[in-house]
């Protein structure tokens, strides 16, 4: 059995199945609804309930609180239909968006390459090829927990022109069930499952400006995949990519980073540690990534595009350090998914997209 859902003001209309929740009938349509955590409790993805009758799910009562309910809003990751109806949301047009339903996908993994103590590469080969935008991620299925996690792209699309090919640079959570299956129990031959492309974090070229590039953590492989694809697309804007571990060893494709500033020279590598021993002989910038970007430009950040991926404390103050500078929403971009885990951390007062 299915319904049909109208999205407004796209006029769009849509057929959802008994139990599928709005915002998955949308993605797999090609439509984007705004989202982040996909668990109910973030509230990125609240739309108005124009027409008809929904089941609010497990959205939690602070992400749609009661007075929100009674005014027809809901939670579009969480809402399922009773009968056809109309919604609207929150809809931004933008000419960088490429239209690409999300897909099912089965995946062996091919290969498992230790990057640093605490972070891995899986590669996998999927059943069918892969459309994506560089910085876009997978919902990945974890056997035996009944759930999936998020994994950005590390990868350009069709790497080495393998379209069926992509690879996920997976962090040990401690604590984390999905991670440490993934670092504990994932051998190669393994087959899992995952859904995807999903995300908004992707390069506007149409702009034609500098870009900078802020990562920390895990977080490189989303701007790995946009600036691997920009240089063999041989774009000439300005890109400067500023990462930032705590120590070398946690440090990951630098080498490969180095090479590619040698190689091009409208790319700029600037790798940051902050808790490295003195006297270990590293030469590099110290401190925050925030710390070696201000450093880097001078405390000056107008007139580029800037594109942040990294933990929610680094999210913050590199946002707080960009608006210093001089650099101002419409041109700070942030990776829009987020854990369960942060959906329940303060949301940032300076920039309403994190």
């Amino acid at each position: 059995m299915s319904y049909q859902l109208t999205i407004e003001p796209l006029g769009v209309t849509i057929d959802v199945e008994e139990g599928q929740t709005l915002l998955d009938a949308a993605l797999r349509q090609g439509i984007y609804l705004p989202h982040a955590c996909g668990h109910g409790l973030c509230g990125s993805c609240k739309v108005q309930v124009c027409d008809g009758e929904i089941d609010h799910g497990a959205a939690n009562p602070f992400a749609l609180m009661d007075f929100e309910r009674d005014d027809g809003k809901t939670l579009a990751c969480c809402a399922t239909l009773c009968s056809d109806a109309t919604i609207e949301a929150d809809i931004d047009e933008d000419p960088d968006a490429e239209v690409i339903p999300v897909r099912d996908f089965a995946a062996d993994i091919e290969r498992i390459e230790p990057l640093t103590p605490t972070i891995k590469a899986i590669h996998l080969k999927l059943d069918k090829p892969i459309r994506f935008q560089p910085g876009q991620y997978v919902q990945l299925e974890i056997p035996g927990l009944g759930q999936s996690r998020a994994f950005s792209i590390a990868n350009p699309p069709a790497a080495d022109g393998q379209a069926d090919r992509i690879e996920l640079n997976v962090r040990l959570v401690p604590g984390g069930a999905g991670t440490t299956w993934l670092h504990e129990q994932a051998r190669e031959g393994t087959r899992l499952r995952l859904s995807g492309p999903y995300g908004r974090f992707f390069v506007r070229r149409s702009a034609r400006m500098p870009m900078i590039f802020l990562a920390g953590g895990s977080g490189l492989s989303s701007p790995r995949s946009m600036i691997l694809s920009l240089l063999a697309e041989g774009c000439t804007e300005p890109i400067t990519l500023v990462y930032g571990q705590r120590s070398r060893e946690e440090l990951y494709y630098d080498a490969e980073f180095r090479a590619l500033a040698q190689q091009h020279p409208n790319f700029t590598y600037v790798p940051a540690l902050s808790d490295e021993p003195e006297g270990s002989g590293w030469d590099g910038a110290r401190g925050y990534v925030h710390e070696a970007a201000k450093a880097h430009f001078g405390g000056q950040f107008a007139g580029h595009k800037a594109y942040l991926c990294g933990p929610p404390p680094m999210i913050e103050a590199c946002i707080a350090t960009l608006m210093q500078g001089r650099l101002f929403e419409r041109d700070i971009y942030t990776e829009k998914f987020i854990s369960a885990a942060d959906a329940q951390g303060p949301r940032s007062p300076l920039f309403k997209q994190v």
